[in-house]
């Protein structure tokens, strides 16, 4: 591959992985060993270039994705930090789609080595090349070889160590490079300094070269052949092997190092300039004929505005190109500017691969490309189950319209966030990932837009119905001077099998009511339905008008209207009246190890399990799936989190309305009645 100014265009690279893992801590220390900054920066003092955002230092972990640049020894790359916390992961979906490479950021213990499962996963269903980096390196006191072996069950593609540690008792001091046969000593502050391979370490480097080697060889019949013939291999083919096995996704390369100090960094920056993939790999992957630009972000805010950050592929493209819409139109570029995470700057155009903000360009959304020519494929994501609701309403009523504005726009920068009206409660309700990332949002709400969100659990969607058949009368009877109001009707109500909901039928005869009064009886009926007798809307009922009576000058619309719903209320008070709660049907994933105590932990909340089967293409994982009641679904996301060392997740869909007696039927009908007052 060649390299030096910019010989194939910019690089971008993914760094992905759990929370905590320190992706922002090791971003930071390639921008600062590359010379972009002046001095290391920091995460937990304040001083780092990303994590700017008074959310993410509240939290103290990223919450939306940082983008950052440099060059190094003349090639040019660009770097997108993704959040690792599952509430945010949404946010470097469609960035780590269009990378050239990913770095898995993992700790060094091993019992923490299921955390990474979701990220290598991802990057093997994309197909993005990807290397692992083992980060914090000097704080871990675990064999590296056994972390190999906890990760390896979760890639697609066998793990290569690329290097072995040195050990000045449980102390990680340095390394040795495998495909280099180089051994390294780690300096505070500085570069790595060469040194000879120490005598109780050449045992081991022999035999990770050795595996080395083979895997290479597995796809290089030369190298074979070498091997076979014991004649030692020279560097260039091993470097060579290594970055074909790496582009190709036929190997994953595991590094480490530390980024809060510095080390195996320089190692890191130079794997990637000889193994890292070029743009026009990119290009080609996602089917890119001409010169495009693919919108993964957009951000609303700032001095600037609007701006929408995309990665240019297949060409240059100049300030004031016309470019086709996926919505079939075209689109004019304004301003383009380079970025460094909160940091912009003017520039004339977006060369191959670069990663640039354009302004001024309001009819694009995030996820469509903008192109010369041929647009490509839309690029196909997965982001996380909505699985938290508030119910939100402005503190202020004056600011209505101010809320609804300031939501649209961040609606449109967070794919994983949804707003709706819910129909039953007339509760606007938030949804998102889980509580962590919709309060957030609400966070966010007041920094940017100055609005006050109250919110609170959404109102679970109760119903009642009914056990027995009954025929009612109701009459309304108004006489006030002038014409008077009169309806009268005879009802049959009776029960039906559930999911059957409502039906309405009349059985009158002789013109007891005239046909044309028979429709506002129905409404009636169907009013008295809003609010039963236990104060939930009223399901799973047929309602037949039998009989009643009118007069030819006092009969209105108006009267029947309201005979239908006196009728019906009465009706249903009388005919053994019983609560109904919505269920929903429960996938959980998680970890095998975890699956006892999410499936004792979903039975905890009434659920009713339904089975367990391995989770299709996850070694090592369950799928369990159960029914629960909907009003059980409060914090179990945390909850099942918690019992799975943050990655058992789950989906849930309603499912059927089930009856509910005894305390627990009692405390909601208490609790609804004085809503009703």
């Amino acid at each position: 591959m060649p390299h030096g100014a910019h010989a194939n265009g910019t690089r971008v690279i993914a760094l992905v992985g759990p929370a905590g893992a320190g992706k922002t801590s090791l971003a930071e220390a390639m921008l600062h060993a590359a010379g972009a900054t002046d001095r290391l920066g920091s995460t937990g003092n304040g001083t780092s270039v990303g994590d700017s955002s008074p959310e993410a230092r509240a939290r103290g972990g990223s919450t939306e994705l940082n983008l950052y640049h440099f060059d190094y020894l003349g090639d040019r790359f660009a770097l997108i930090d993704c959040p690792g916390s599952i509430g945010f992961t949404a946010d470097g979906a469609r960035g780590v789609a269009i990378a050239d490479m990913a770095i898995v950021v993992v700790d060094p213990d091993s019992s923490r080595a299921p955390l990474a499962a979701p990220a290598l996963r991802m990057l093997d269903e994309l197909g993005i090349p990807h290397l692992i980096f083992v980060n914090r390196i000097d704080q871990a006191h675990g064999r590296i070889r056994d972390l190999l072996s906890a990760l390896q069950p979760m890639s697609v593609s066998p793990l290569i160590a690329r290097q072995i540690p040195i050990r000045e008792g449980d102390r990680v001091t340095g390394f040795v490079d495998v495909a280099l046969e180089r051994a390294f000593h780690y300096l505070p502050g500085k570069d790595s300094e060469q040194i000879d391979i120490p005598g109780d370490v050449q045992e081991r480097e022999t035999q990770a070269r050795t595996q080395l080697l083979e895997q290479l060889a597995d796809h290089d019949d030369e190298l074979l052949e070498q091997l076979l013939m014991d004649q030692a291999p020279e560097p260039e083919r091993v470097l060579k092997d290594l970055a074909r096995e790496t582009s190709e996704s036929l190997g994953v390369p595991v590094l480490f190092g530390s980024g809060g100090s510095g080390w195996g960094i320089g190692r890191l920056l130079k794997a990637l300039r000889h193994e890292a993939p070029d743009p026009q790999s990119s290009a080609r992957r996602l089917g890119v004929t001409d010169a495009s630009l693919y919108v993964f972000k957009v951000h609303n805010g700032g001095t600037i505005g609007r701006l929408a950050y995309a990665r240019a592929l297949g060409g240059r493209i100049a300030e004031g190109s016309d470019l086709k819409t996926a919505d079939g139109g075209t689109a004019r570029l304004g301003a383009i500017f380079s970025v460094q995470c909160e940091k912009t700057q003017k520039v004339s155009e977006a060369k191959p691969g670069d990663i640039v903000a354009l302004a001024k360009i309001e009819n694009v959304k995030s996820g469509e490309w903008l192109s010369s020519g041929a647009l490509p494929a839309p690029v196909e994501v997965d982001y996380p189950a909505r699985n938290c609701a508030f119910a939100i309403e402005p503190a202020d009523r004056k600011d209505d319209v101010k809320l609804s504005g300031a939501l649209q726009k961040l609606l449109e920068e967070d794919p994983a966030l949804l707003l709706e009206q819910h129909e039953g409660s007339h509760e606007m309700r938030l949804k998102g990932v889980n509580d962590e990332h919709l309060n957030t949002v609400i966070a966010r709400l007041k920094r940017r837009y100055g609005v006050e969100v109250k919110s609170h659990p959404p109102t679970v969607g109760y119903r009642e119905s009914i056990r027995r058949t009954v025929t009612q009368k109701g009459r309304h009877k108004k006489q006030s001077g002038g014409h008077g109001q009169f309806g009268d009707v005879v009802i049959e109500v009776r029960p039906l099998a559930r999911g059957e909901g409502f039906r309405f039928e009349e059985k009158i005869h002789g013109g007891a009511i005239p046909k044309q009064w028979i429709p506002a009886v129905e409404h009636g009926v169907r009013d008295a339905m809003r609010k039963g007798p236990l104060g939930f809307e009223v399901v799973d009922v047929a309602v037949t008008l039998v009989d009643g009576s009118y007069h030819s000058v006092d009969s209105s619309e108006l009267a029947f209207r309201t005979a239908g719903r006196i009728a019906m209320a009465e009706a249903l008070s009388a005919a053994a009246p019983h609560l109904l709660e919505p269920v929903h049907k429960l996938t959980v994933v998680c970890p095998s190890s975890a699956t006892s105590r999410v499936t004792s932990a979903v039975a905890s909340r009434r659920g009713q399990m339904l089975g367990m089967a391995p989770r299709d293409g996850w070694t090592g994982w369950d799928r369990v799936d159960a029914l629960l009641p909907e009003a059980e679904l409060g914090g179990l996301e945390a909850e099942l989190r918690s019992q799975s060392q943050g990655l058992a997740s789950y989906e849930a869909d309603f499912d059927h309305l089930s009856e509910l007696n005894g305390t627990l039927a009692d405390k909601v009908v208490q609790q609804r009645t004085p809503e009703l007052a």
